[in-house]
């Protein structure tokens, strides 16, 4: 009897669960490789990968009965990425190689033995280095982002039989260099697009720069062609730059999803998300049969998730967003598992006043009626309306503007002010926009004037107590990019001017 075991890992959520491979090979009528362990499909369809890259590499394939266990057995394995650990384990059965323990393989086999590219490379390498695994053998497109990871050793391998090398000759390879990526998340390309682009919108462009500096959700609301799809893509660019940590974050999430560009080591910029309003629930915030995978809310950690037309989304989509705008995180529940993705998002949402997208236009006649348009409206519930902080009149540009020559201020310029405006929320410990309860009366002390404007606006707007501590949470934004250290009337004035639609449109 010949046994040998090769360490592995899987990816449940964003975190790599190890997994040991174990091959016993015993004299006995060849049949059909056995599985257990609770393998998917994917998984034992491998059987047939592995003997052919077996063969077609030159190694064989032995005449016994071979049985392979994937423990622990009440994980459920899904996914091609044990295809590299069962072949190894299946030589070192046969005497050809040996896997050390404090080695861990991971990789899809192609029939002629060449490796794969596998999801979750860099959750799989962060895990290898939380526990003490000092060496790291992927395939090598997967290589740029688990060497992202220090202290460990990663080899990126083209072929199962360069594997088998590695671990006759070891010395003769050496790991990959630690990859940091462009610069180590140095933001995004603020040359790419510029607000100056955009002509007029002065007050739009001003709600998005308080947006970005206390990281508050916006919805814009306006006719078609007035340029809220344009401000919008634009957004990204006067955000902060990712830290290091962001980033290491946000490439896990793209890694596991399968959607991290092929090569790409760490992403240097903040994601821009922007799903069509056809989007299911699990597309929105994840799931899927087998495992549950990260949606678009996920993919869009640390960085823009844009919505265009938000009533066309089907209302439960959009009710389900309550939970990560809340709380910055999505928990998926199954029978056998719940799993929690990351989901610290900023929301920019669009959307016209009316099907038609012409009511309240001075130049263009609506032709919807006022059910029609209530209709319409009433696609959108206030407790998710309540959740979106800053609410924005986007009207059509005036022909003036639109030749003018001037487009006001550049991005780089915004991100600055934003910049030194988050500076200011850090050494405090959090973003205004997560300011918690118990220290939103201290950070937004009022005096006798703001206690008036503040009572004037709750009184008239009849504003929900959560829509007042978003008003609070916005002119502390304010008054940081004013660079002064309280809330006075002034502040809250422009707050309040940003629910201007809970007056116009949702009463």
């Amino acid at each position: 009897m010949a046994l040998s075991r090769t360490r592995s890992a899987a990816v449940f959520g964003i975190d790599a669960h190890f997994i040991d491979v174990e091959v016993d090979m015993y004299p006995g009528p060849a049949r059909d490789l056995i599985m257990v362990g609770m393998p998917d499909l994917a998984v034992r369809e491998s059987r047939e990968r592995i003997k052919s890259a077996l063969l077609n590499s030159g190694f064989g394939y032995p005449n016994k009965s071979v049985t392979i266990n994937l423990a622990p057995a009440n994980l459920k394995k899904e996914g091609a990425g044990f295809d590299l650990p069962m072949a190894l384990g299946i030589l070192g059965a046969m005497g050809v190689v040996k896997t050390p323990d404090d080695h861990l393989f991971i990789g899809e086999l192609s029939l002629d033995g060449a490796l794969r590219p596998v999801r979750g490379a860099l959750s799989i390498a962060v895990a290898a280095q939380k526990h003490g695994l000092t060496n790291v053998i992927v395939p090598a497109d997967n290589g740029a982002e688990a060497a992202i990871v220090g202290g460990v050793r990663v080899f990126a391998m083209q072929h199962l039989a360069e594997v088998v090398s590695f671990l006759r000759e070891r010395e003769r390879y050496q790991p990959l260099p630690r990859t940091l990526g462009a610069e180590t998340a140095n933001g995004c390309d603020t040359g790419a697009l510029d607000f100056a682009d955009v002509r007029g919108q002065t007050t739009a462009k001003r709600a998005l720069e308080v947006a970005a500096a206390g990281s508050h959700n916006v919805l814009m609301i306006g006719p078609p062609g007035s340029g809220k799809t344009m401000l919008a893509k634009r957004f990204a660019a006067i955000l902060p730059p990712l830290t290091f940590e962001e980033a290491i974050e946000t490439t896990q999430v793209h890694s596991v999803a399968g959607v991290l560009p092929k090569g790409t080591g760490i992403l240097s910029t903040r994601p821009f998300r922007a799903p069509h309003h056809t989007v299911s629930d699990a597309g929105l915030l994840g799931g899927g049969a087998g495992v549950p995978r990260p949606g678009e809310v996920s993919l869009a950690h640390h960085g823009v998730l844009f919505l265009d037309e938000l009533p066309e989304f089907a209302r439960n989509v959009l009710e389900l967003l309550r939970q990560p705008l809340e709380e910055r995180c999505v928990s998926l529940a199954r029978a056998a598992m719940t799993l929690t993705f990351p989901a610290s998002f900023l929301m920019i949402a669009a959307m016209n006043p009316c099907p038609c997208g012409f009511y309240g236009d001075p130049t263009r006649e609506c032709r919807c009626t006022g059910a029609i348009i209530q209709r319409y409206l009433g696609k959108l519930s206030g407790p998710l309306l309540d959740r979106i902080d800053l609410h924005i009149e986007v009207p059509s540009v005036p022909y003036q503007e639109l030749r003018g020559k001037d487009g006001g201020m550049s991005s780089v310029h915004m991100r600055e002010r934003v910049c030194t405006a988050r500076e200011l929320q850090q050494n405090r410990g959090y973003y205004n926009a997560h300011i918690p309860a118990r220290e939103l009366r201290k950070l937004c002390e009022l005096d006798a004037a703001g206690e008036r404007t503040l009572e004037m606006a709750v009184r008239r707007m009849g504003l929900s107590a959560r829509a007042h501590d978003r008003i609070l949470k916005v002119a502390r934004t304010i008054a940081d990019l004013d660079g002064v250290p309280g809330v006075s009337a002034k502040h809250l004035a422009e707050a309040v001017q940003y629910r201007s639609l809970d007056r116009n449109y949702w009463q």
